[in-house]
């Protein structure tokens, strides 16, 4: 009896070349032949694939660093696949217990709804609306009912749960776990079975519960979905992850002027990151940046570059222009005064320096209370970009602090 000869995948070069566009700037592909599988068998049949996208809307506002996965999203749904944005109102009740010590406090249904209000506005910013389905996994997880829900827990084991490195150190630890956090990954898992999702993104915090889609896919008789992580975006300081309770991050709500001077006061190391996981352009084309600045092309140039893309992504090429010219006059401004050249060193273990504590040892303010008073009346900036912010840290590098129209330091923390 001879065997069934297992059928061969060709791959062509439109297939390769959607699996580089896959791969750019990824953390994991899994599995990778699963994938493209799924891809040949997408261009055969003319079908696109579903690529789904969870967030929960725990905060109104996102940052660029939350446009990661979204701008992996844009650059596969350029490729004609369907993307699919998942607003998570129902496991937002849960709340995620990803990368948590305690139990995440759940929030209300009035703050979800708040919060979901705006989350599309701001994706919509990245993605193509016309393209992009857009759900709420209440639909079918109110739908469930708990006789729906105790035959979901019954696809799953205790002792795969435990697996999570967040559960098993808080179980060792002493730590309380609570019953409804097991819910969650199985609710998002569940997402991709009413979704019939091919593809599932997150960053690598999320990699466990990407994994639980992939197993109840299997149960319920489908095709179990690829996973693709994506790295966390570092903030400002380029060690941190961006996050606003650190203060090292840019919101894509930000003015336009605010935002391409921060981008701007980025490290050079950190900018070639930043290439890679929130530019639009091709990886040759930013290749040839890089062999430029290699060669002796200001670095200035491609962060110029870069932050006029940023910029006008979220504002306009207009907006951008006008940013920098923002930026150009405001440097000609301290230019023309005589800037004082300040070298500071930072916190013990290299910890950030405070807003206010930073205007004060740079002899830009009488006290650290002056400086959040200097702040709350708009009188302060940071490589030209406003600060609004009292609670801003500021890691090592060169910065110019600016208080008033006259008053300059260009201070460097190390």
């Amino acid at each position: 009896m001879t065997q069934a000869k297992t059928p061969v995948i060709l791959i062509t070069d439109s297939v390769q070349e959607a699996l580089a566009v896959t791969l750019r700037g990824c953390e994991e592909l899994i599995p990778q032949d699963d994938w493209v599988k799924k891809l040949s068998r997408s261009e055969t049949t003319g079908t696109p694939l579903r690529i789904k996208l969870g967030l929960d809307p725990t905060a109104p506002d996102i940052h660029i660093g939350h446009t990661v996965v979204l701008n992996k999203m844009r650059q596969l749904q350029d490729l004609g696949h369907t993307v699919i944005f998942l607003i998570g109102d129902f496991t937002t009740l849960i709340g995620d217990p990803s990368g948590r010590n305690s139990t995440r406090p759940p929030l209300s249904r009035e703050q979800i709804e708040a919060n979901a209000q705006t989350y599309y506005r701001q994706a919509s910013m990245v993605l193509d609306p016309s393209r992009t389905e857009i759900r709420y996994n209440s639909e079918w997880g109110d739908a469930l009912g708990s006789r729906g829900m105790i035959q979901l827990a019954a696809r799953y084991t205790v002792a795969r749960m435990m697996e999570r490195n967040d559960f098993h150190d808080r179980f060792h630890a002493g730590t309380p776990i609570s019953v409804h956090e097991f819910l969650y990954p199985l609710m998002q898992g569940y997402d991709s079975v009413a979704l019939k999702s091919d593809l599932e993104l997150g960053g690598t915090d999320q990699k466990f519960n990407l994994l639980v889609g992939r197993h109840l896919q299997a149960e319920y008789g489908q095709e179990p979905q690829c996973i693709l992580t994506m790295p966390l975006l570092e903030g400002l300081d380029g060690i941190e992850k961006m996050s606003k309770s650190k203060n090292n991050y840019i919101g894509i709500s930000e003015d336009a002027n605010t935002m391409f001077a921060k981008v701007l006061s980025i490290s050079d190391v950190l900018m070639w990151r930043w290439y890679t996981l929130l530019s639009f352009q091709s990886e040759a084309q930013i290749a040839v940046l890089k062999a430029e600045v290699a060669g002796g092309r200001n670095p200035k140039d491609a962060k110029v570059a870069l932050a006029k893309e940023i910029t006008t992504r979220f504002h306009s090429a207009s907006a951008a222009d006008a940013a920098e010219q923002d930026f150009i006059n405001r440097s000609k401004e301290a230019a023309s005064d005589e800037i004082a050249e300040i070298s500071l060193s930072l916190g013990e273990g290299g910890a950030a320096l405070g807003i206010g504590a930073l205007l004060k040892s740079a002899g830009l303010a009488a006290s650290s209370g002056e400086g959040n008073r200097l702040i709350d009346g708009g009188g302060v900036r940071v490589d030209s970009g406003v600060v609004s912010d009292k609670g801003l840290k500021l890691g090592a590098g060169t910065y110019v602090l600016q208080v008033g129209k006259r008053k300059f330091a260009r201070v460097t923390l190390a």
